[in-house]
Protein backbone atom coordinates (compact mmCIF):
# COMPACT_ATOMS: atom_id res chain seq x y z
CA UNK A 1 0.00 0.00 0.00
CA UNK A 2 3.04 2.25 0.85
CA UNK A 3 4.50 2.14 -2.53
CA UNK A 4 1.44 2.51 -4.77
CA UNK A 5 0.39 5.30 -2.38
CA UNK A 6 4.01 7.21 -3.17
CA UNK A 7 3.47 6.04 -7.15
CA UNK A 8 0.47 7.80 -7.08
CA UNK A 9 1.99 10.79 -4.97
CA UNK A 10 4.61 11.15 -7.35
CA UNK A 11 3.55 13.17 -10.18
CA UNK A 12 1.59 15.84 -8.08
CA UNK A 13 4.80 16.10 -5.46
CA UNK A 14 7.27 15.66 -8.00
CA UNK A 15 6.10 17.75 -10.78
CA UNK A 16 8.76 20.16 -10.90
CA UNK A 17 11.42 17.17 -10.53
CA UNK A 18 12.75 14.82 -13.85
CA UNK A 19 10.10 11.75 -13.55
CA UNK A 20 10.56 8.45 -15.46
CA UNK A 21 9.38 4.73 -15.53
CA UNK A 22 10.98 1.84 -15.79
CA UNK A 23 10.42 -1.89 -15.25
CA UNK A 24 13.40 -4.51 -15.12
CA UNK A 25 12.36 -8.09 -15.98
CA UNK A 26 14.07 -11.31 -14.86
CA UNK A 27 12.45 -14.70 -16.55
CA UNK A 28 13.99 -18.14 -15.65
CA UNK A 29 14.44 -21.73 -16.54
CA UNK A 30 16.66 -23.44 -14.92
CA UNK A 31 16.81 -27.41 -14.53
CA UNK A 32 19.85 -29.33 -12.57
CA UNK A 33 19.45 -33.29 -13.04
CA UNK A 34 21.40 -34.22 -9.89
CA UNK A 35 21.08 -37.14 -7.64
CA UNK A 36 24.02 -37.28 -5.51
CA UNK A 37 24.93 -37.64 -1.95
CA UNK A 38 25.46 -33.74 -1.40
CA UNK A 39 22.58 -31.98 -3.84
CA UNK A 40 18.66 -32.82 -4.88
CA UNK A 41 17.96 -32.26 -8.48
CA UNK A 42 15.91 -28.84 -8.69
CA UNK A 43 13.47 -27.00 -11.37
CA UNK A 44 12.93 -23.86 -11.35
CA UNK A 45 10.35 -21.94 -14.22
CA UNK A 46 9.13 -18.55 -13.54
CA UNK A 47 9.70 -14.86 -13.41
CA UNK A 48 10.47 -11.60 -10.82
CA UNK A 49 10.53 -8.20 -12.17
CA UNK A 50 10.05 -5.17 -10.77
CA UNK A 51 7.90 -1.48 -11.91
CA UNK A 52 8.94 1.31 -10.87
CA UNK A 53 9.03 5.33 -11.35
CA UNK A 54 12.02 7.35 -10.15
CA UNK A 55 12.85 10.79 -9.48
CA UNK A 56 15.49 12.68 -10.21
CA UNK A 57 16.44 15.32 -7.02
CA UNK A 58 19.27 17.29 -8.45
CA UNK A 59 22.00 15.46 -10.76
CA UNK A 60 23.41 13.45 -7.67
CA UNK A 61 20.17 12.07 -6.34
CA UNK A 62 17.20 10.15 -7.15
CA UNK A 63 14.34 8.38 -5.20
CA UNK A 64 12.66 5.14 -6.87
CA UNK A 65 9.31 3.72 -5.97
CA UNK A 66 7.35 1.03 -7.13
CA UNK A 67 6.17 -2.67 -6.86
CA UNK A 68 8.12 -6.14 -6.67
CA UNK A 69 7.24 -9.59 -7.52
CA UNK A 70 7.97 -13.29 -8.12
CA UNK A 71 6.70 -16.14 -8.47
CA UNK A 72 7.29 -19.73 -10.57
CA UNK A 73 5.03 -20.98 -13.46
CA UNK A 74 2.33 -23.28 -12.05
CA UNK A 75 1.78 -22.49 -8.70
CA UNK A 76 -1.50 -21.95 -6.79
CA UNK A 77 -0.80 -18.11 -6.57
CA UNK A 78 1.56 -16.88 -9.28
CA UNK A 79 2.79 -14.01 -7.43
CA UNK A 80 4.09 -16.00 -4.48
CA UNK A 81 6.08 -12.78 -3.46
CA UNK A 82 4.86 -9.05 -3.58
CA UNK A 83 6.66 -6.32 -1.66
CA UNK A 84 7.51 -2.57 -1.98
CA UNK A 85 10.34 -1.71 -4.32
CA UNK A 86 12.15 1.37 -2.45
CA UNK A 87 15.18 2.71 -3.11
CA UNK A 88 17.51 5.91 -2.67
CA UNK A 89 20.08 6.51 -4.21
CA UNK A 90 22.81 8.89 -4.17
CA UNK A 91 25.57 9.18 -6.95
CA UNK A 92 28.81 10.60 -7.06
CA UNK A 93 30.98 9.71 -9.47
CA UNK A 94 31.76 6.10 -10.33
CA UNK A 95 30.23 5.60 -6.40
CA UNK A 96 26.39 5.19 -5.39
CA UNK A 97 25.20 4.69 -2.02
CA UNK A 98 21.80 2.97 -1.97
CA UNK A 99 19.24 2.56 1.03
CA UNK A 100 16.31 0.46 0.94
CA UNK A 101 15.99 -1.97 -2.29
CA UNK A 102 19.46 -3.53 -3.19
CA UNK A 103 21.26 -3.91 -6.98
CA UNK A 104 20.97 -7.46 -7.45
CA UNK A 105 21.60 -9.92 -10.27
CA UNK A 106 17.95 -9.09 -10.89
CA UNK A 107 19.46 -5.86 -12.75
CA UNK A 108 23.18 -5.91 -12.61
CA UNK A 109 24.63 -8.33 -15.00
CA UNK A 110 28.20 -10.23 -13.50
CA UNK A 111 29.09 -11.72 -16.36
CA UNK A 112 28.13 -14.48 -18.98
CA UNK A 113 27.63 -17.53 -18.27
CA UNK A 114 25.26 -19.51 -14.93
CA UNK A 115 28.47 -19.76 -12.66
CA UNK A 116 28.47 -15.82 -12.53
CA UNK A 117 24.78 -15.82 -11.64
CA UNK A 118 24.83 -15.57 -7.80
CA UNK A 119 23.01 -12.31 -5.95
CA UNK A 120 26.36 -10.08 -5.87
CA UNK A 121 28.72 -11.68 -7.65
CA UNK A 122 30.26 -14.46 -5.11
CA UNK A 123 32.01 -17.61 -6.31
CA UNK A 124 29.13 -20.35 -6.08
CA UNK A 125 30.76 -21.97 -2.83
CA UNK A 126 30.33 -19.17 -0.93
CA UNK A 127 26.48 -17.92 -2.85
CA UNK A 128 24.68 -20.37 -4.41
CA UNK A 129 23.26 -18.81 -7.98
CA UNK A 130 19.57 -20.20 -7.73
CA UNK A 131 19.36 -17.67 -4.87
CA UNK A 132 19.28 -15.21 -8.06
CA UNK A 133 16.02 -17.04 -8.81
CA UNK A 134 14.71 -17.54 -4.94
CA UNK A 135 15.31 -13.53 -3.80
CA UNK A 136 15.34 -11.97 -6.10
CA UNK A 137 14.69 -8.46 -3.99
CA UNK A 138 16.82 -7.78 -1.23
CA UNK A 139 16.64 -4.22 1.07
CA UNK A 140 19.05 -2.95 3.63
CA UNK A 141 22.20 -0.86 2.51
CA UNK A 142 24.46 -1.04 -0.33
CA UNK A 143 27.67 0.88 -1.68
CA UNK A 144 28.91 0.34 -5.43
CA UNK A 145 31.99 1.50 -6.80
CA UNK A 146 32.27 0.76 -10.94
CA UNK A 147 35.57 2.45 -11.60
CA UNK A 148 38.36 1.38 -14.34
CA UNK A 149 41.14 0.43 -12.00
CA UNK A 150 38.42 -0.66 -9.10
CA UNK A 151 34.59 -2.07 -8.86
CA UNK A 152 33.29 -3.19 -5.27
CA UNK A 153 30.09 -4.51 -3.75
CA UNK A 154 29.39 -4.01 -0.07
CA UNK A 155 25.61 -4.69 1.60
CA UNK A 156 23.83 -5.12 4.18
CA UNK A 157 20.46 -6.99 3.53
CA UNK A 158 17.95 -7.70 6.53
CA UNK A 159 15.82 -10.48 6.09
CA UNK A 160 13.81 -11.22 9.02
CA UNK A 161 13.68 -8.91 12.55
CA UNK A 162 14.33 -10.04 15.49
CA UNK A 163 10.94 -9.48 17.02
CA UNK A 164 7.14 -11.48 17.30
CA UNK A 165 8.85 -14.46 18.61
CA UNK A 166 11.07 -15.09 15.34
CA UNK A 167 14.97 -14.08 15.47
CA UNK A 168 16.55 -11.78 13.01
CA UNK A 169 18.15 -13.05 10.02
CA UNK A 170 20.76 -11.14 7.91
CA UNK A 171 23.56 -11.41 5.24
CA UNK A 172 26.07 -9.16 5.00
CA UNK A 173 29.24 -8.94 2.27
CA UNK A 174 32.13 -7.17 0.43
CA UNK A 175 33.23 -7.91 -3.09
CA UNK A 176 35.97 -6.17 -4.86
CA UNK A 177 38.53 -6.29 -7.99
CA UNK A 178 41.63 -4.22 -8.01
CA UNK A 179 43.10 -3.66 -11.72
CA UNK A 180 46.71 -4.33 -11.48
CA UNK A 181 49.47 -4.27 -14.37
CA UNK A 182 47.41 -5.81 -17.44
CA UNK A 183 46.52 -8.21 -17.53
CA UNK A 184 46.32 -8.98 -14.08
CA UNK A 185 43.36 -7.70 -11.41
CA UNK A 186 43.25 -9.30 -7.62
CA UNK A 187 39.93 -10.28 -6.70
CA UNK A 188 38.61 -10.73 -3.18
CA UNK A 189 35.73 -11.27 -0.91
CA UNK A 190 33.99 -11.52 2.41
CA UNK A 191 30.45 -12.66 2.89
CA UNK A 192 28.47 -13.36 6.06
CA UNK A 193 25.39 -15.17 7.51
CA UNK A 194 23.87 -14.64 10.83
CA UNK A 195 20.41 -15.94 12.46
CA UNK A 196 19.80 -15.14 15.71
CA UNK A 197 20.14 -12.08 18.48
CA UNK A 198 20.13 -10.95 22.36
CA UNK A 199 16.09 -9.70 21.95
CA UNK A 200 15.62 -13.31 21.96
CA UNK A 201 17.49 -16.29 23.15
CA UNK A 202 15.02 -19.24 22.10
CA UNK A 203 17.38 -20.86 20.12
CA UNK A 204 21.09 -20.90 19.21
CA UNK A 205 22.85 -17.54 17.06
CA UNK A 206 24.33 -19.07 14.54
CA UNK A 207 27.04 -17.66 11.82
CA UNK A 208 28.78 -18.55 8.76
CA UNK A 209 31.66 -16.52 7.40
CA UNK A 210 33.49 -17.51 4.05
CA UNK A 211 36.41 -15.49 2.82
CA UNK A 212 38.04 -15.88 -0.75
CA UNK A 213 41.19 -14.48 -2.66
CA UNK A 214 42.51 -14.51 -5.60
CA UNK A 215 43.97 -13.62 -9.03
CA UNK A 216 42.58 -12.98 -12.44
CA UNK A 217 44.24 -13.14 -16.18
CA UNK A 218 42.49 -11.94 -18.78
CA UNK A 219 43.78 -11.73 -22.12
CA UNK A 220 42.13 -10.16 -25.33
CA UNK A 221 39.78 -7.77 -26.75
CA UNK A 222 36.13 -7.74 -25.21
CA UNK A 223 35.23 -7.51 -29.30
CA UNK A 224 37.08 -10.50 -30.10
CA UNK A 225 38.17 -13.25 -28.10
CA UNK A 226 38.65 -13.47 -24.52
CA UNK A 227 40.50 -16.08 -22.53
CA UNK A 228 40.43 -15.65 -18.31
CA UNK A 229 41.81 -17.60 -15.86
CA UNK A 230 41.73 -17.39 -12.54
CA UNK A 231 42.45 -18.88 -9.21
CA UNK A 232 40.65 -18.30 -5.61
CA UNK A 233 41.81 -19.68 -1.94
CA UNK A 234 38.35 -20.01 -0.34
CA UNK A 235 37.93 -20.39 3.83
CA UNK A 236 35.27 -20.94 5.92
CA UNK A 237 34.26 -20.59 9.46
CA UNK A 238 30.65 -21.87 10.07
CA UNK A 239 29.37 -21.21 13.61
CA UNK A 240 25.99 -23.62 13.95
CA UNK A 241 25.64 -22.37 18.17
CA UNK A 242 27.72 -19.96 19.64
CA UNK A 243 27.10 -21.19 23.09
CA UNK A 244 28.74 -24.28 21.91
CA UNK A 245 32.43 -23.52 20.81
CA UNK A 246 33.23 -27.05 20.19
CA UNK A 247 30.67 -27.02 17.03
CA UNK A 248 32.31 -24.32 14.78
CA UNK A 249 34.36 -25.65 11.61
CA UNK A 250 36.76 -23.91 9.59
CA UNK A 251 37.38 -25.38 6.09
CA UNK A 252 39.61 -24.03 3.09
CA UNK A 253 39.50 -24.79 -1.14
CA UNK A 254 40.67 -23.79 -3.62
CA UNK A 255 38.18 -22.65 -6.57
CA UNK A 256 39.98 -22.64 -10.18
CA UNK A 257 37.66 -21.28 -13.27
CA UNK A 258 39.16 -21.12 -17.38
CA UNK A 259 36.71 -19.83 -19.63
CA UNK A 260 36.76 -18.68 -23.08
CA UNK A 261 34.42 -15.73 -24.77
CA UNK A 262 34.34 -15.69 -28.12
CA UNK A 263 31.29 -13.82 -29.81
CA UNK A 264 27.87 -14.63 -28.47
CA UNK A 265 29.34 -17.78 -27.13
CA UNK A 266 31.33 -18.36 -24.45
CA UNK A 267 33.11 -21.42 -22.57
CA UNK A 268 33.90 -22.03 -18.97
CA UNK A 269 35.67 -24.91 -17.04
CA UNK A 270 35.91 -25.04 -13.27
CA UNK A 271 37.72 -27.33 -10.27
CA UNK A 272 37.08 -27.58 -6.91
CA UNK A 273 39.20 -28.77 -4.03
CA UNK A 274 37.56 -28.72 -0.53
CA UNK A 275 38.43 -29.90 3.06
CA UNK A 276 35.61 -29.31 5.46
CA UNK A 277 33.63 -26.07 4.31
CA UNK A 278 30.33 -25.66 5.41
CA UNK A 279 28.89 -22.21 4.28
CA UNK A 280 25.04 -21.71 4.69
CA UNK A 281 24.25 -20.22 1.11
CA UNK A 282 26.74 -21.96 -0.49
CA UNK A 283 26.12 -24.49 -3.22
CA UNK A 284 26.09 -28.28 -2.39
CA UNK A 285 28.22 -29.38 -4.71
CA UNK A 286 31.00 -27.57 -3.29
CA UNK A 287 30.42 -28.09 0.24
CA UNK A 288 31.28 -30.87 2.70
CA UNK A 289 27.85 -31.64 4.46
CA UNK A 290 25.46 -34.32 2.92
CA UNK A 291 21.97 -34.55 2.45
CA UNK A 292 21.83 -36.45 5.49
CA UNK A 293 23.36 -33.88 7.84
CA UNK A 294 26.29 -36.04 8.07
CA UNK A 295 30.01 -34.49 6.84
CA UNK A 296 32.56 -35.66 4.03
CA UNK A 297 35.15 -37.08 5.91
CA UNK A 298 38.06 -36.59 2.97
CA UNK A 299 38.71 -33.60 0.40
CA UNK A 300 35.82 -32.38 -1.73
CA UNK A 301 36.13 -32.65 -5.25
CA UNK A 302 33.70 -31.09 -7.84
CA UNK A 303 34.45 -29.98 -11.51
CA UNK A 304 31.69 -28.30 -13.98
CA UNK A 305 32.04 -27.85 -17.82
CA UNK A 306 29.23 -25.29 -20.00
CA UNK A 307 28.61 -23.56 -23.09
CA UNK A 308 26.71 -20.40 -22.80
CA UNK A 309 25.08 -18.46 -25.78
CA UNK A 310 24.02 -14.79 -25.65
CA UNK A 311 21.30 -13.72 -27.39
CA UNK A 312 20.15 -10.01 -28.06
CA UNK A 313 16.89 -9.95 -29.90
CA UNK A 314 16.30 -6.19 -29.11
CA UNK A 315 17.34 -3.06 -27.39
CA UNK A 316 17.17 -4.18 -23.62
CA UNK A 317 16.67 -7.68 -23.93
CA UNK A 318 19.34 -10.00 -22.93
CA UNK A 319 18.95 -13.76 -23.01
CA UNK A 320 21.44 -16.45 -22.14
CA UNK A 321 21.41 -20.13 -22.81
CA UNK A 322 23.67 -22.47 -21.34
CA UNK A 323 24.47 -26.35 -20.51
CA UNK A 324 26.50 -27.54 -17.96
CA UNK A 325 28.33 -31.22 -17.55
CA UNK A 326 29.08 -31.75 -13.42
CA UNK A 327 31.12 -34.13 -11.70
CA UNK A 328 30.24 -34.33 -8.30
CA UNK A 329 33.09 -36.71 -6.85
CA UNK A 330 32.29 -40.28 -8.77
CA UNK A 331 28.53 -38.97 -9.89
CA UNK A 332 28.55 -37.41 -13.86
CA UNK A 333 25.79 -35.29 -14.33
CA UNK A 334 24.03 -32.61 -16.09
CA UNK A 335 22.09 -29.42 -15.98
CA UNK A 336 20.46 -26.61 -18.40
CA UNK A 337 19.32 -22.64 -18.21
CA UNK A 338 17.92 -19.92 -20.01
CA UNK A 339 17.66 -16.60 -18.35
CA UNK A 340 16.69 -13.53 -19.54
CA UNK A 341 16.66 -9.97 -18.46
CA UNK A 342 14.69 -7.19 -19.76
CA UNK A 343 14.95 -3.51 -19.48
CA UNK A 344 12.24 -1.42 -20.04
CA UNK A 345 12.10 2.62 -19.77
CA UNK A 346 15.01 4.30 -18.45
Amino acid sequence: MLAAALVAALPTIAAAQELSAAADLLFYADNTEFANPFREGETWLGAAGRVYVSVALGDEVQVRGGLFGNGRFGAHEFLEEAEPYLALEIRRGPSRLILGSLETALSRVHGRGPDRETPHGLLPPVQEETLTFRRAHDMGLQWLVDGPRLSHDAWLSWHRLNRNGQRELFDAGYRARVALARPLAIAGSWHVVHEGGQADADGPVRDSHAGTLGLVWSAGAATAARITVEAHGVATRDTPDRAQAESTRTGIGVFTRAALDAGPWRGHLIVWRGEQVFKTEGDANYLSARLDGTAFPRIRDYGEAGVTRVFRPAPGVDLQASFRLHRVERHYEYSYRIVSRVRIGA
